[in-house]
């Protein structure tokens, strides 16, 4: 139940109550009152009657010795008290007025029907204003709660959207309220935290551009030395700082939000079976470890459930699943395997799993722990989240039931319904065969960055690419 009914029903309740309090005090008063007005009046009657049959004066409206005289009034004259009671067994109530006389029992009776129809009257009169009280007092109450709960919502959402990024948003400033004080002091925090994270990502960007010159001559230079084992180790080293220094940047242009999608129509099954062979992971190929010797080479297996022609970037696609599959590779197990179901991609292994501080707060960078090789930033996932948000996808991580690893990829948004099959594998071909091959070509003879780096990392050049230790315990 959310604050609003909850407030709502709070004041509901409470007019609710008072109305049935102030009911109740006013049907009793006027009981009360209706009574003593009553028995006053009958009783100045009843003695006139006594004071007249005193004198011998016999006006023929007492009633002597009746036979159905209460009981409780009979034993009140017969104590020699005068007395009033009220009657309300019956069909009609009356109302009664006895006192003794020499020896006879003088009394009085009449309806008392006017008084209880002018009770019931005043009842129905307060059930109205209570049922009326009530419901304005649930509607003043829905109001209340709609006004502080519309506010309330506009807090969570933009502390929502700070979680999530978004530092520019702040709340709008108005009243002196604690909503008003609570805003203050959510923009105050964004604004400390805007200021913290910049100043962090402006150190981490400046950082690796300085660096990124020398870096370069230190690549170019170690590809000089003469072949041998110790060259071997300084070229690894070299391209693995190499490596580092592209995602850091990478990871910065994330941060200013600045990337934009290039979107083609591509077949998603294609685009996984592209990814995976061009990582040298396909049927037999298999992903050097690069952890001082040896190659350990492990499948990687496609499997199309149901294809789907999607409009995206297929480039951003690609790197997702570089650094998905790279990372499964590295911190899970056989069996790893990319499933296609329409505009869904699943990467999953059979390793021990994500831990749960990924599950709950999604990747993080920078992020080190006792791993299985102690290694490992976090930089890997942190940039697939980032790119999954420059598509306009929605990247997830899950633990399924049998076991392993899973992270999923949902592209629904970019799937487009209707195209016929014909066309789509069409658009299939001209992706492998034109446009898209003369991109990738381009990439591949630039600069060195996306599919070179991503055949660094399918070569084990990746190491802190991957599950970070923190990633994956």
């Amino acid at each position: 139940m959310g604050l609003r009914a909850k407030i709502g029903i709070a004041i509901a309740a409470t007019a609710a109550v008072v109305a049935v309090l102030i009911g109740v005090l006013v049907h009793n008063r006027t009981v009360d009152a209706q009574f003593d007005l009553a028995a006053e009046s009958i009783d100045g009657r009843l003695q006139s009657l006594v004071q007249d049959r005193a004198a011998g004066v016999d006006s023929g409206r007492a009633i002597i010795n009746p036979p159905d005289l209460p009981a409780p009034l009979k034993a009140a004259v017969q104590h020699g008290k005068r007395g009033v009671y009220l009657e309300p067994d019956g069909p009609k109530p009356h109302l009664w007025a006895a006192t003794e006389l020499d020896g006879d029992i003088i009394a009085l009776k009449r309806p008392y029907l006017r008084e209880q129809e002018t009770l019931r009257s005043l009842d129905r009169v307060l059930w109205m204003a209570g049922i009326a009280g009530t419901a304005l007092g649930c509607v003043v109450g829905l109001l209340v709660a709609h006004r502080l709960g519309r506010r309330l919502t506009a807090s969570a959402g933009t502390a929502q959207r700070i979680a999530e990024g978004d530092l520019t948003a702040r709340l709008p400033l108005g009243g002196k309220d604690e909503i008003a004080q609570l805003t203050t002091a959510v923009n105050t925090m964004a604004d400390a935290l805007a200021a913290r994270l910049q100043a962090e990502r402006d150190v981490t960007a400046n950082i690796a551009h300085e660096l990124r010159t020398p870096v370069a001559g230190l690549v170019a230079a170690a590809g000089l030395l003469p072949p041998s084992r110790p060259t071997e180790l300084v070229q690894d080293r070299a391209q693995h700082v190499r490596g580092l220094m592209e995602d850091v940047l990478e990871v910065a242009r994330l941060d200013a939000r600045t990337e934009r999608a290039d979107t083609e129509l591509r077949a998603l099954g294609e685009l996984a079976r592209r990814t995976v062979d061009a990582m040298g992971a396909g049927a037999a190929p298999g992903l050097s470890g690069g952890d001082g010797g040896g190659a350990a080479r492990r499948a990687v297996d496609v499997r199309v459930l149901s294809d789907g022609l999607v409009e995206t970037d297929p480039r951003r696609v690609e790197r997702i699943l570089v650094n998905l599959i790279s990372n499964a590779l590295r911190h899970g197990a056989a069996p790893v395997t990319v499933e296609v179901e329409r505009g869904v991609l699943r990467v999953r292994d059979g390793g021990p799993g994500f831990p749960e501080a990924l599950l709950a707060h999604g990747p993080q960078r920078f992020r080190t722990g006792g791993g299985s090789d102690g290694h490992g930033l976090g930089l890997g996932l942190t940039i697939a989240s980032g790119q999954a948000r420059v598509l306009g996808a929605r990247l997830t991580f899950a633990n399924p039931e049998g076991g392993g690893a899973e992270a999923t990829l949902d592209l629904s948004g970019a799937l487009r319904v209707g195209v016929e099959a014909e066309a789509g594998r069409a658009e299939g071909e001209s992706g492998r065969t034109g446009t898209g091959a003369g991109r990738t070509e381009e990439k591949a003879g630039g600069d060195g960055t996306d599919r070179d780096q991503s055949q660094n990392r399918a070569r084990g050049q990746n190491r802190g690419h991957g599950r970070t230790p923190s990633d994956r315990p």
